[in-house]
């Protein structure tokens, strides 16, 4: 079943800006934290971004000044808005959330399934 889906995608010149969407499906009780992730061919996937249901931020240093996170209240929708975009930011970008897909549940780890972003000339 899916839980989370990325949108906005797409090639870019460097220099140009994107706006990544990770959309939680709405029978989601409770979301307490929704990051973003990426991964560049041949590389391990790293953190780029989270949010948490308090509204506290967190950025690695590549990408500070650069990309903003931000999302609704319940975290149901987040944004990643991506500025002024080198070829070195070319990856799959992932949504990471943890979920309380019930009310009766705990807190589990789910993914989405990826958005491709090109920067490129």
């Amino acid at each position: 079943q899916v839980h989370l889906v990325e949108s906005g995608g797409g090639l870019v010149q460097p220099g140009g800006s994107l706006r990544l969407t990770c959309t939680a499906s709405p029978a989601i009780f409770a979301i307490s934290r929704v990051s973003w992730y990426r991964q560049a061919p041949g590389k391990q996937r790293e953190l780029v971004a989270n949010i948490t249901n308090r509204d506290s931020t967190f950025y690695i240093n590549d990408v500070k000044g650069r990309f903003t996170i931000s999302g609704d209240t319940t975290k149901h929708t987040v944004w990643l808005d991506m500025n002024s975009l080198k070829p070195e930011d070319t990856a799959v970008y992932y949504c990471n959330g943890d979920l309380r897909l019930r009310e009766t549940d705990p807190s589990a780890n789910y993914w989405g399934q990826g958005a491709q972003v090109t920067v490129s000339s």
